[in-house]
């Protein structure tokens, strides 16, 4: 019987974990449109020549930090993280992403 007790244990346990895992990336559609809003406005207040912005919807990374993927202009990539606040944490840039505005360069201009 204790062992039947442990079986169940372990996978109610593995329900509950595997269940908070799929929730993680579940965002409301009001909580989406807030964060591409905040990703498309920090890009285009920061950076020059902003022609288009293809933005995908948010993920939860492996460390646990919420990130939005895209691209610019149709060739440079980046991968945004942004706080539960909808600010933005820091950005990753790849090759053909278009230079920091002049004045954004020492400080992030406002968003």
């Amino acid at each position: 019987m204790d062992k039947n007790k442990t079986h169940l244990f372990i996978i109610i346990a593995a329900a509950i974990a595997l269940s908070a895992c799929m929730m993680k990336d579940s965002f409301d559609d009001e909580t989406i449109t807030k964060f591409k809003s905040v990703t498309e406005y920090y890009i285009k207040s920061n950076f020059e020549t902003i022609e288009s912005i293809e933005i995908d919807d948010p993920y939860i990374s492996k460390m646990g930090a919420t990130k939005i993927d895209g691209i610019v202009n149709g060739q440079g990539r980046f991968s945004i993280t942004l706080n539960d606040d909808y600010s933005v944490a820091g950005i990753s840039l790849k090759e053909g992403f278009p230079e920091r505005k002049e004045e954004c360069k020492d400080q992030v201009c406002d968003y």
